[in-house]
């Protein structure tokens, strides 16, 4: 189903300027207002799915607009953008229910990355508990992520906190979204928030709540994210990023089950499942001083480790598939196919950002591929420009995947086990490539020739076409 326009309303003409072509890359329909009167009056007879709107304008201010539309439309989520002389106002608004502030200047892909979020949260319907109907899965074929799965589901029936880890972009949240679907919590909220994301000031408020009055622009009482996912799941994504002082806090809430709002007297009970993630080593950060290490033994009971998209290389073409066909729905469109070569081309890509890295291209490719086959030649430039996928392989990275997935699997002594397939393709490949003639193989490989002649009867390589003197 098409998405409503993305609204920006802001007097500075450049600003809209560079939303207009930013939004026009990334395939977002927009319009764009020069005050907040225009958009109030738009309002009477259009919706939007977000909108980015400035504080201070002529006329009716951004704050006024944002109380109109939670007022009229809640579920709408409203990015105030603000210069960072403005923090007061900035506060208020965020407490008066904006989705996210963004101060000026702005880096461009943050902005968009932001209205994607905010786009994400309006097609949910609402709120940040994630009905179950519309959460999504998480796919994967490979062995990796199949451990992954069966994690969750030994998982299922646990109250356990559980210290998620993995590369930026491989799906954390996804994987919170599936512990807390599959659990018994799965009827209450799932409340997530990213740590790393909400200014240090902002933060305690955010995932405690506050008083009215607690600070300037506290006009009235709010609820924090422990409130909200009471009974529920909170999940708290780049924990290693959080400040010294919240992280003492969260270590009492985790210990003894209560906290405090910000300015608040009487303490409030939690009974909440805290999942958190990093893309952080953690253990290196304890012994920097950076993070706490009761609270790192606090949220460690269960570690589970998620796969880059370099260790799972196969799940490629099935992702592929998958965001193209779930871009079209988004976009209205019909979904756009992957020629055979470039589906090959794509699948040997190192994608450093792994999963969103590769959700974000399939949604360029919906947008600016000319035709309904993509080709190597029309991919974005900085795809088209990566080196090519060696022809015969990169064996090293070929062996980090495969030791990566052994680990994955737990397995025990596979120094052993690789090592031995590493000397039998290596005695094979010579045998070849000698026309079975030992005494060459074994100068090429360095061996001596009782000792080729020894570990090819260990492996079960002797066969008759292997005499010194064939024919």
């Amino acid at each position: 189903m098409p998405i409503r326009p993305v609204w920006i309303v802001d007097d500075d003409r450049s600003i809209r300027w560079v939303f207009e072509k930013a939004l026009q890359r990334e395939g977002i329909c927009h319009r764009m207002f020069e005050s907040a009167n225009d958009a109030l009056a738009a309002l009477a007879d259009d919706s939007p799915q977000v909108v980015v709107s400035d504080i201070r304008m002529p006329g009716q201010t951004g704050i006024s607009l944002l109380e109109h539309i939670k007022t009229h439309l809640p579920h709408i989520p409203v990015i105030i953008m603000t210069a960072y002389s403005d923090l007061e106002s900035a506060v208020s608004a965020f407490r008066g229910g904006a989705f996210e502030y963004l101060p000026k200047p702005f880096d461009v892909d943050t902005a968009v990355e932001l209205i994607r979020k905010a786009l994400d949260e309006s097609l949910k319907g609402g709120g940040e508990s994630e009905p179950e109907e519309t959460a999504p899965e998480i796919l994967g074929q490979a062995p990796a992520m199949q451990e992954v799965f069966r994690a969750i589901g030994r998982l299922s029936q646990s109250q356990a906190t559980v210290l998620i880890t993995g590369e930026s972009g491989s799906g954390k949240e996804l994987v919170a979204r599936a512990l807390h679907r599959h659990s018994p919590r799965s009827s209450r909220p799932f409340i997530a928030i990213n740590t790393a994301a909400i200014p240090r000031d902002l933060l305690e408020s955010e995932l405690f709540g506050h008083e009215r009055g607690a600070f300037t622009g506290a006009q009235t009482a709010r609820q924090g994210r422990f409130e909200q996912a009471e009974g529920g799941t909170l999940f708290l994504d780049e924990i290693g990023d959080m400040p010294a002082e919240l992280q003492t806090r969260l270590l009492r809430v985790l210990s003894d089950g209560h906290f405090y709002r910000v300015g608040g007297m009487q303490p409030i009970r939690s009974n909440v499942r805290v999942i958190a993630a990093t893309h952080q080593d953690l253990d290196q950060r304890v012994r920097e001083g950076l993070f706490r290490e009761d609270l790192y033994h606090r949220l460690n009971v269960i570690r589970l480790r998620l796969p880059s998209l370099r260790e799972r290389s196969q799940d490629i073409p099935l992702l592929l598939r998958h965001f193209l066909q779930k871009s079209a729905r988004e976009l209205g469109v019909e979904p756009k196919r992957l020629a055979d070569a470039a589906l090959r081309y794509l699948t040997g890509q190192a994608f450093p950002g792994n999963v969103r890295q590769l959700e974000n291209l399939c949604h360029w490719l919906t947008v600016m591929a000319p035709g309904q086959t993509v080709e190597i030649a029309d991919l974005p430039p900085d795809f088209r420009d990566l080196p090519p996928p060696p022809a015969s392989g990169d064996w090293t990275l070929a062996l980090d995947r495969e030791v990566d997935a052994a680990l994955s699997r737990g397995e025990r002594g596979i120094i052993d086990g690789l090592a031995q397939e590493f000397e039998r393709i290596l005695i094979l490949r010579a045998l070849q490539h000698t026309g079975g003639r030992r005494i060459e193989a074994a100068q090429l490989l360095g061996l001596g020739r009782n000792t080729l002649t020894r570990k090819i009867q260990e492996m079960g390589l002797d066969t008759p076409g292997d005499d010194d003197e064939p024919g």
